[in-house]
């Protein structure tokens, strides 16, 4: 594990500078008057910060634990299944569910598939398992409208 968090840990960092730098670079917009903690790249700025932070401290655990002299796989047996439908199902958000579908309806939708597949238990009874799938679906539906609300009317970011 320390091997796969160090490259996890290099990743991030390099998404969370990425971000920071990119939002920094983003127009300020003070020739309109708008006051800074409004400007479109605050949120983006900070995040990328928090992200690059988190990322630093994987980094120093993985070292600590030996991410530079363990050797293996880095993803084995289950692992390795659950990361790939992991990766697929966010790139489908990303690529395909994201400006086809408005942004709520398109994290419901991820956030519902994401759990379901990944919380799905065999041998569950008809009622349990509807009662299951319905609270998933209020729970995702709960999220896509909360991060939509939270965004756009908190953070004043424009989402697609």
């Amino acid at each position: 594990m320390p091997r796969a968090d160090l490259l996890t840990s290099i990743v991030l960092v390099a998404i969370g500078l990425g971000a920071a730098i990119e939002s920094w670079r983003m127009p300020r917009l003070q020739n309109l008057g708008v006051s800074i903690y409004s400007a479109p790249g605050v949120v983006p700025f900070l995040l990328g910060l928090v992200i690059t932070l988190l990322g630093l401290i994987l980094l120093v655990r993985s070292l600590k634990g030996g991410g530079l002299t363990s050797s293996g796989p880095l993803v084995s047996g289950d692992g390795a299944r659950r990361f790939a439908m992991a990766a697929i199902m966010t790139l489908g958000y990303a690529i395909v569910l994201v400006g086809w579908l408005p942004f709520w309806a398109a994290t419901a939708i991820f956030v519902a598939g994401f759990v379901l597949v990944f919380e799905w238990q065999a041998g569950i009874g008809g009622a349990s398992r509807l009662r299951r799938v319905t609270a998933v679906a209020g729970f995702a539906l709960a999220t896509g409208l909360g991060v939509s609300v939270l965004f756009e009317d908190v953070f004043l970011v424009r989402l697609p």
